[in-house]
């Protein structure tokens, strides 16, 4: 069982890269779910005219770089849901 990263609030305008270090996107902002205070996904839109954004569970984040702005995932971008 992973621990949960630490604060997802401060994620906005990160880059999300996959466990192959393949571009997902740009985080959008965080996504509240189950607590009201707390963010457990992340949207993640793929570029900048894209419609479409990513659903990005916080149990699917390996790491989070604050220095570089990235977020690394421990999981493949085909394995993310999409959504309007």
């Amino acid at each position: 069982m992973s621990a949960l990263p630490a604060d997802l609030t401060a994620t906005a305008g990160f880059v999300v890269s996959d466990k192959e270090g393949k571009l997902v996107g740009r985080v959008e902002c965080p996504m509240y779910g189950t607590v009201p205070d707390v963010p457990d996904a992340l949207a993640v839109r793929a570029g900048r005219f894209s419609r479409h954004r990513r659903l990005v569970p916080a149990d699917t984040i390996r790491d989070i770089d604050r220095s570089g702005g990235v977020v690394e995932l421990r999981v493949a971008r085909d394995a993310i849901r999409r959504f309007l």
